[in-house]
């Protein structure tokens, strides 16, 4: 068995201690407001989420910070960096964001070699950088040497597993349905994978205003599962 392969195992792992069980991404608001309130539901809310905001948000962001570790270029990841702060206007969101990818650096960045991630771990010790989580995920894949396809095949299981996770504790749906959901965007999530091979920089940041809506309501809800 390839080492890259359990690299990627390990960094896509849904229960690595960074802290991403306490947050709902939004959907916790969905589900209050009875939006998602099913199988069928949840199912339309991930696969939108997936589509119309991750390839264009994270998933992208990821795909050029790991371009950017190959190429030895960290002015592109500080780049890279201010430009995900910016997009993330729902001010929770953009906070776990941050929180998750400073976890994750602790995790691997001690254990890599990489001069780059070595570099972008100081800039967020000095606070000239904020850490995302999709930048950190791309950048430690280029690292530990992982095929840039499959570290997106990692990125968008592991985002998928974490919203099928949620709508099984909220909606909440039968171990068995969350299983079946989540084995059915295997052919999405191949698709997207293709998609975000090459980002077009101009449509980074296109999502749901209705998303970034949602995420806000959350910091006002009444009461609270998560933290976002």
């Amino acid at each position: 068995m390839e080492m890259r392969m359990l690299s990627l195992l390990q960094l896509s792992d849904p229960t690595l201690p960074i802290g991403g069980y306490a947050h709902s991404g939004g959907l916790e608001t969905y589900v209050q407001s009875g939006i998602v309130r099913s199988r069928d539901s949840a199912c339309d809310y991930i696969r939108h989420m997936l589509t119309e905001n991750i390839r264009y948000g994270d998933a992208a962001f990821a795909s050029l910070a790991y371009d950017a570790v190959c190429s030895n270029d960290i002015e592109e990841c500080m780049s890279l960096d201010t430009e995900c702060t910016a997009l993330k206007l729902p001010r929770e969101i953009r906070e776990a964001s941050a929180k998750l990818g400073n976890r994750l650096l602790k995790v691997f960045q001690p254990v890599l070699q990489s001069p780059v991630l070595d570099q972008y771990a100081k800039a967020i010790r000095k606070k000239s950088a904020s850490g995302h989580y999709c930048l950190a995920f791309g950048m430690c894949a280029a690292a530990m040497g992982i095929l840039k396809k499959d570290m997106l095949a990692g990125f968008y299981y592991n985002t998928s597993v974490g919203m099928v996770t949620n709508s099984v504790k909220m909606v909440p749906l039968g171990q068995q349905e969350g299983q079946e959901l989540l084995f059915s965007l295997q052919p999405l999530i191949a698709e997207l994978v293709e998609n975000t091979m090459n980002p077009d920089r101009d449509l980074l940041g296109l999502c749901c205003t209705g998303f970034d809506i949602r995420c806000m309501q959350h910091e006002t809800l009444y009461s609270r599962l998560y933290m976002s």
